[in-house]
């Protein structure tokens, strides 16, 4: 580069001087003619001589002075290129000074300022990377970033403990987590950008894991494990112990039940009586308590079998309805089953027919003054959305997100009075979720409440097979 803009200069200057020289000489010859038109061409010729060699003597201090100029131009130039090269490997503390005002000098200090934002930069940049690793690092949950290829990026220390294989970064996920939930989610949150929420239960023997996947800006997710192995346990230990209690209380409950009936019917009007009958009312109510808590506690541990068909809404929402005409008749509420979708759902009809069965008892319980229930079933995606809704008085939006919890009763004295448990919308929430739907409540006050589920549309013959 040097040489290249030396020999630019050197010509540039030539060229001026022999152009200055060709005119001087042109000039000075035109003028020694008019002036000396009589003299001998010895006398010019000599003229002539002086003048190239003048000419020569000028050429040289002008290649003299270009030379030095384009050195000069040229080291200048070069302390750019170095530090333009140490910039481009990544020596982001280069500097470069030039004390010059000209162009070059403009040119090496805005270099010298960008290279100076530049580190800058970097340097927050890699605080900040610190400052997320000792962050991530100090969390309990195991963290694992994959990128959009499915290989793995980054794991912190709880990552590491946690694998007994080890951790390799740039290796394929699957070589590292063979959790097929674990994977899916990973898989789901990269391909569509949602968070995606998953258990568990084989990264280790014996360990349960709750699993958060969710896409990063740039590309690829990161997966966070929340290990709720002490949950699982204590869960379990309180469903064993609800299921237990709920099955020795069974047998003496009937048996207090039946001795109640027993003598009823040999007692006659009197106090007696109404001691009788308020003993066999609440050995009733606690039958039906307990019935309903082993219902509870089988579904939540996965101990009922679900038998999956593919069955007509109507038929469900016919048979629900055949179940709870003649109570309904006796309250003077109407039971109306408007059309329902065409599309069969995978559902077990027994299980179904308990959700409606309780959400049709609710709303005869308590929104019989309405004078009519409505049961029906409309397409929603890949779903089939079945609801029952009454014109009673409807529920205060306070009570709504507590509704399916066990025991949660928005009226506590109506429901003693007629008979509930507290157990019937936890019950339809648990089944409804084991059929891969969802179940939610619509209600204000004065407008009547509307009672909703989900459940799968079933696969077409092909799809089966």
């Amino acid at each position: 580069m040097r040489n290249r803009v030396f020999f630019k200069l050197l010509l540039i200057l030539l060229a001026v001087i022999a152009a200055v020289t060709v005119i001087v000489d042109v000039t000075v010859t035109r003028s020694l003619a008019i002036s000396l038109r009589d003299q001998t061409h010895a006398t010019v010729a000599a003229v002539r001589r002086t003048l190239l060699w003048a000419s020569g003597l000028a050429a040289l201090g002008a290649a003299a002075l270009a030379l030095i100029a384009a050195q000069s131009v040229a080291r200048r130039l070069q302390r750019i290129v170095n530090f333009a090269d140490r910039i481009a490997a990544g020596d982001l503390s280069a500097r470069i000074s030039d004390g010059s005002s000209d162009e070059i000098g403009q040119v090496a200090t805005a270099l010298d300022a960008t290279a100076r934002n530049l580190e800058q930069s970097f340097l927050e940049v890699r605080t900040g990377q610190q400052q997320l690793e000792i962050l991530l690092n100090s969390m309990q949950e195991a963290v694992l970033a994959v990128s959009a290829d499915g290989k793995v990026q980054w794991a912190n220390r709880v990552m590491v403990r946690l694998l007994a294989s080890g951790v390799r970064l740039g290796a394929p996920v699957v070589e590292t987590v063979r959790d097929p939930d674990f994977l899916r989610a990973i898989t789901e949150a990269i391909e569509t950008g949602g968070v995606r929420t998953t258990s568990a239960t084989s990264i280790l023997p014996g360990r349960y894991y709750n699993v958060t996947a969710a896409p990063m800006r740039g590309a690829g997710a990161v997966a966070v494990l929340y290990d709720v192995t002490e949950i699982e346990r204590v869960e379990k230990t309180r469903r064993d112990f609800v299921a237990n209690v709920s099955h020795e209380l069974r047998t003496p409950l009937t048996s207090i039940q039946g001795y109640a009936e027993t003598l009823l019917e040999s007692t006659n009007q009197g106090p007696e009586r109404d001691f009788l009958e308020i003993i066999r009312k609440n050995a009733v109510r606690m039958a039906s308590l307990t019935e309903d808590l082993l219902t509870l506690a089988r579904v939540e541990s996965g101990e009922v079998a679900f038998r999956f068909r593919p069955v007509a809404p109507a038929a469900m929402l016919e048979e629900a309805a055949k179940s709870f005409r003649e109570m309904a008749r006796s309250q003077r509420v109407d039971l109306v089953v408007e059309t329902p979708a065409e599309r069969s759902v995978n559902a077990d009809t027994d299980a179904v027919h308990q959700v409606l069965a309780n959400l049709i008892d609710n709303a005869l319980k308590y929104a019989s003054g309405g004078g009519k229930i409505v049961l029906g079933a409309r397409d929603s995606g890949a779903s089939v959305e079945f609801y029952v809704r009454d014109f009673g008085p409807g529920i205060a939006s306070e009570h709504l997100p507590r509704l399916f919890e066990r025991f949660y009763r928005v009226d506590k004295a109506r429901s003693r009075e007629s008979g509930g448990t507290g157990l019937g919308l936890a019950i339809a929430k648990h089944i409804v979720r084991a059929h891969g739907g969802v179940i939610r409540a619509e209600s204000a006050l004065g407008h009547g409440s509307t009672f909703l589920f989900t459940l799968p549309v079933a696969p077409v013959a092909g799809e089966q097979s």
